[in-house]
């Protein structure tokens, strides 16, 4: 594929993240991080994300299974997630983590239960996402440090 239609393409993928929700002005912020010296920056704390917030996630299904009672244990778990999501401009996975937060706020277990299951299938299709949005970064090469897409 051609440089500049790749480039389109990428533009394209992240104003569709925007749109969507799935991110927010955080994750341009962390692009802007990045530079020549660092020309993976983003894919690396993203990739620590996705190994943290994976992480997170199994704690916190553990924690509705093992102490479901425990709401102070789930809300401590889910803030972490939201925070790990935060630095990122996850926006999706941040606001599913303030609905669960509301759950434990509210001793309403079911709703926990069903705030984790949206938090998972959330993070699933950021992964994938961001992982078809940093392989196309990568095939256009070193020239792009940072896509601008400003919505």
């Amino acid at each position: 594929m051609e440089y500049s239609n790749m480039h389109r393409q990428i533009i394209f993928m992240k104003k569709n993240l925007f749109d969507q929700g799935y991110l927010d002005e955080q994750f341009n912020q962390l692009e802007e991080l990045q530079d020549e010296s660092s020309p993976n920056f983003v894919e690396e704390v993203v990739a620590l994300f996705f190994k943290d917030s994976s992480r997170l996630l199994t704690n916190l299904e553990q924690a509705i299974d093992k102490y479901p009672q425990d709401f102070y244990r789930l809300d401590s778990l889910v803030q972490q997630l939201k925070g790990s999501g935060s630095s990122i401009g996850a926006l999706r996975m941040k606001n599913e983590c303030s609905a669960f937060k509301a759950n434990c706020n509210d001793r309403n277990l079911e709703g926990c239960r069903r705030s984790l299951q949206k938090m998972k299938r959330e993070h699933a299709t950021l992964k994938q996402k961001l992982e078809s949005y940093f392989q196309l970064l990568r095939q256009v090469g070193p020239r792009e440090y940072a896509v601008s897409s400003r919505k």
